[in-house]
């Protein structure tokens, strides 16, 4: 093991991408939420596949929530999730981006946390504190 992990010390980078993985899951799940409420308040045309959709967004919306406590935690496992999720997000950050109005921000706002955790998570002192060899020594 590593002296970083060892100490339980949590990096910088560690804490603030467990901090954006985890608004990426509040916000999904905000997403399911409201998809929830206009299912039961709207006339939707088919009610099962509105509530089926609801429901599938909250059950996406646990992955980065319970990812982002084991970064939280130090947790070798929640590292590759992480990475994984954010690569899926990049493509969806630049399709937004590519539309009109409120998708352009909402997509460059997308990409730039998928950026950001990928920063942080592939920084050789965080990759240290999960338990992570790199192949580089941490400075």
């Amino acid at each position: 093991m590593s002296e970083v992990r060892e100490s339980g010390e949590r990096p910088t980078r560690v804490g603030v991408a467990a901090g954006l993985v985890a608004a990426e899951g509040v916000t999904v799940a905000g997403f399911g939420v409201s998809m929830l409420v206009l299912t039961v308040t709207g006339s939707p045309d088919g009610l099962t596949q509105a509530l089926t959709g609801a429901v599938t967004v909250l059950v996406l919306a646990l992955l980065p929530l319970i990812t982002a406590r084991g970064l939280w935690r130090l947790r070798r496992w929640s590292r590759g999730p992480a990475i994984f999720t954010q690569l899926l997000a990049l493509p969806v950050g630049w399709q937004m981006a590519s539309g009109t109005g409120a998708w352009v921000p909402g997509g460059l706002a997308v990409a730039a946390v998928a950026i950001a955790v990928l920063v942080c998570l592939f920084h050789a002192k965080a990759a240290a504190a999960l338990g992570v060899a790199t192949g580089r020594r941490a400075a």
